[in-house]
């Protein structure tokens, strides 16, 4: 499983996934790092068959009219601390990677992780 972490999210979250066995990059590891434009994440995304995990709005709406990225995690926490965040990826990575593998949109808020159809 490979993901792409977006800007909004820390460096630390790809840090995290890398250590638990997973392919995981973040926008400041491309070329233009976080000044990455979101269309070239999501060709990025398409071309390495990477699941897309953001925070930012602009993806959900790609996603919802192009169905593009073909896969994407969106968080919903608003602004937390970043170990907050890392903390609530370790409790429930197993639960999120097993519903991404199903599914092409998850939604994960401080509180629930929803799987859209």
């Amino acid at each position: 499983m490979k993901f792409i972490i977006d800007a909004q999210l820390p460096k630390s979250l790809a840090a995290f996934l890398k250590y638990k066995g997973l392919d995981a990059i973040h926008t400041l590891e491309l070329p233009a790092k976080n000044e990455t434009k979101d269309a070239q994440i999501i060709a990025f995304a398409g071309i390495e068959n990477r699941i897309v995990i953001t925070k930012d709005v602009d993806f959900l709406e790609s996603f919802l009219i192009k169905a593009l990225p073909k896969k994407l995690i969106i968080v919903r926490t608003g602004n937390i601390p970043n170990s907050q965040l890392i903390d609530l990826f370790a409790k429930n990575l197993d639960l999120i990677t097993q519903l991404i593998q199903k599914s092409n949109l998850i939604e994960i808020s401080s509180n629930e992780i929803i799987e859209h159809g």
